[in-house]
């Protein structure tokens, strides 16, 4: 099928044309003459599929076959999503399809000034694009109504719950006319999803479902690479220098503090980067991303923001720094390579206490990942001695103080059992035996331990430092 047989109107033709689609997508190809027909769908596709241009042209359509005109402060289709980037992108290509076209769009989220958005809105809209938190703000300061709304689409309707919207949406929909085509994509579809779908979606809907659930595309090459924590970083750098074929890279980690540890690294190495995360400024984020896109930048590291509907095209690699603890969040990050019909490259890092997200990662898309280069270990510096402090971060919250304590213990023992304990001149060294058994008769009188600052000693009065050991030296001397 081609998009000259699909019945959309001229003007929309010639978008299509000039955006350079031909042929459409499966989810395209199934869903358009649906929506065409005014029924109500519930999609299930995995990203990159052309989700957006499947419910975009349709929508543009009856808009123009409707002959209405937009009232002064509505808007006659509502497009809800989870992110700023995502709404922005979403707004691009409604103004890309409806070029030729008198229909208006505009975007409203939040992390920016609302002055601007208002003064869109006052003569109304066509089709708004917009985030639940702003959307609701501006209906409560009456600058939108959403009284003769003839279209909703929900996107990414899994992401808005795991993001904790499912409040917002609920408001939404209450205030909603009950005369309208609704319009329900996820990328998954656990019972909460499907239950929201009913509160939603008139009876009997359309039901589109283009790939298994929560499957990778298969045109993604995966491999695995096994490193604690202390060695990405390194294993990152090396992997970069060794392959310059690595031209538009995506590093996902699970932190804001992590995007921007990765960034410091990796400009110490020279690498052209930039992070996106929630405490960067929206002007900030754009700038990166837009970066990225030039490729004025070779790497952009994100937090789970970018993990879904960020459409940045020829993204050669992406890498999972840190894996995600939501099983289901493994797949959107996977797929912002091999988009379009091309290939990509997925390469995941697991430390030993990610090992169980691993599995459920396996389990959840069915696919066994296999391992990288082994040789690539012998590049990299030797692992660090773990400590109960440091296995107690990175496990999570997932280890009590006790169990790091003893794995430590059990670390230092395997290491070092056949070390003599010599001090810095080669003498044996029994401080540390003998250290509860010195008193000491002289001590100042701020040796006691300090309940103000947790009871904790001040570094020079501790055992084992510079300034108690001359005071040994001197009580030994007056015996």
């Amino acid at each position: 099928m081609k998009f000259e047989e699909l019945s959309l109107a001229n003007p929309l033709q010639r978008a299509v044309r000039a955006v350079g689609y031909e042929t459409p997508t499966p989810i395209q190809e199934r869903s358009i003459p649906s929506l065409l027909e005014g029924k109500d769908l519930l999609g299930i596709a995995q990203t990159g599929t052309g989700k957006t241009a499947a419910f975009a042209l349709p929508i543009l359509q009856r808009l123009l076959d409707s002959g209405k005109f937009r009232s002064p402060k509505t808007c006659r289709a509502l497009i809800l999503l989870p992110t700023r980037e995502l709404a922005i992108q979403v707004e691009d290509c409604f103004k890309a399809y409806a070029q030729f076209t008198a229909i208006s769009t505009t975007c409203i989220f939040g992390g920016v000034g609302d002055a601007p958005q208002k003064r869109n809105l006052i003569r109304g809209v066509d089709v708004l694009v917009a985030t639940p938190g702003r959307l609701l703000d501006l209906i409560g300061q009456k600058a939108v109504s959403l009284k003769k709304l003839e279209f909703f689409v929900l996107d990414e309707a899994d992401r808005m719950l795991d993001m904790g919207f499912i409040h917002d949406i609920r408001k939404v929909v209450a205030m909603l006319p009950p005369d309208r085509q609704n319009l329900f994509f996820s990328a998954t579809m656990p019972d909460e999803i499907l239950k929201l779908a009913s509160t939603i979606l008139r009876p009997n809907p359309v039901r589109v479902e283009v790939a298994p659930q929560s499957t990778p595309i298969e045109r993604i090459r995966q491999e695995l690479y096994r490193i604690d924590k202390r060695r990405k970083g390194a294993l990152l750098k090396e992997l970069l220098a060794e392959h310059p074929e690595m031209k538009k890279v995506l590093v996902f980690c699970r932190t804001k503090h992590g995007a921007d540890k990765i960034v410091r690294v990796l400009e110490k190495a020279g690498v052209k980067c930039a992070a996106i995360h929630g405490n960067k400024s929206q002007n900030r984020r754009q700038e990166a991303l837009g970066n990225f896109k030039c490729e004025q930048i070779r790497v952009l590291v994100a937090t789970d923001i970018a993990a879904r509907g960020i459409d940045v095209d020829d993204v050669s690699h992406v890498f999972n720094y840190d894996l995600p603890s939501e099983h289901e969040t493994f797949v959107h990050r996977i797929g912002r390579t091999a988009r379009a019909g091309k290939e990509g490259v997925a390469i995941s890092f697991c430390s030993p206490d990610e090992e169980s997200d691993l599995r459920g990662i396996e389990k959840l898309t069915r696919v066994k990942i296999p391992e990288g280069d082994q040789s690539i270990y012998d590049k990299l510096p030797p692992p660090q001695k773990e400590t109960a402090e440091s296995m107690m971060r990175n496990s999570r919250g997932r280890m009590s103080r006790e169990e790091a304590q003893a794995r430590a213990a059990e670390t230092r023992n395997k290491q070092g059992s056949h070390k003599d304990n010599r001090g810095p001149r080669g003498r044996k060294d029994n401080r540390n035996e003998n250290r509860e058994n010195v008193t000491v008769q002289n001590a100042p009188a701020d040796n006691t331990p300090n309940p103000q600052n947790g009871g904790r000693r001040h570094r020079r009065n501790r055992p084992g430092s510079r300034a108690r050991r001359r005071m040994r030296e001197s009580q030994s001397q007056q015996q």
